[in-house]
């Protein structure tokens, strides 16, 4: 199998590389880019590999503009240390998609789907994308548009294009809509942000996941970081960490 590696951090890189080495001892190492540029100039020069693992965050922008600019001939494993953009890579050429840092059995599971995808046709994967994609988008995230919140004797309904944001308080998690009314939620943050759209909801911090069409005002703020204003209150300020700014950008100016 012959694998190219989009990997802007040397360190992920030669894991990565380990890693693909110990999952399966037989892998080729094409390459490894390092940004947009090189990329697009690779798939514009060279044959398609069998496979290829892109990591979303490159240090010339988002990895999504590759497939603006080069015909991408070869199915995608997306790896990334944010859970942002699952639905995105469905909607290319992913056939999985792997947080950071990369586990091997998280690793071995991905080759063993594009075996499986591969062994569905003797030709290469890469010769009937039609039918890979087909197969994925019938395994895409589907997000939910309304929930049902248990109040006493019965279940209060809440559109999601409701809602202005998620914080968690003490454990518990409270949706506030955009009318300002709060509901406290019987669920973990972590699930809530799972089941919402990442395009229209973006995790700030630990604490809360603001809606994208809630942000009215947007700071420079201490050491690099980012202050968002909503068109409610917010018991405290939604702060944007400095090593977050970058992929909160890319998700407002989507």
């Amino acid at each position: 199998m012959k694998v190219l590696i989009i990997e802007d951090e040397m360190v992920a890189a030669q894991q990565l590389r380990r890693l693909l080495a110990e999952a399966e001892p037989t892998i080729q190492i094409l390459s490894v880019l390092q940004s947009i540029e090189e990329s697009v100039e690779y798939f514009r020069q060279n044959p398609a590999p069998d496979l290829v693992f892109m990591d979303i965050h490159l240090a010339d922008g988002s990895a999504f503009r590759i497939f603006d600019q080069a015909s991408v001939a070869a199915p995608v494993v997306f790896t990334t240390a944010y859970d942002q953009y699952a639905l995105q890579a469905f909607q290319v050429n992913s056939i999985d998609y792997l947080l950071k840092p990369i586990q091997l059995a998280d690793l071995r599971r991905a080759l063993d789907k594009y075996s499986r995808l591969a062994a569905l046709r003797p030709a290469p994967v890469s010769a009937d994308f039609g039918r890979l994609m087909q197969m994925m988008q019938q395994h895409a995230v589907q997000y939910k548009t309304h929930l049902l919140l248990p109040i006493a004797d019965r279940l209060q309904p809440i559109a999601v294009s409701d809602i202005a944001y998620i914080r968690l308080d003490n454990k518990i998690a409270h949706i506030v809509t955009l009318d300002g009314r709060t509901h406290a939620v019987p669920k973990p943050l972590d699930t809530l942000a799972d089941q919402l759209d990442p395009r229209h909801f973006y995790r700030a911090n630990r604490q809360v996941l603001v809606a994208h069409k809630a942000i009215t005002d947007i700071t420079l703020w201490l050491l690099g970081k980012l202050k968002l204003e909503l068109c409610v209150p917010t018991p405290e300020s939604i702060i944007i960490p400095k090593a977050k700014v970058p992929e909160f950008k890319e998700w407002y100016t989507r």
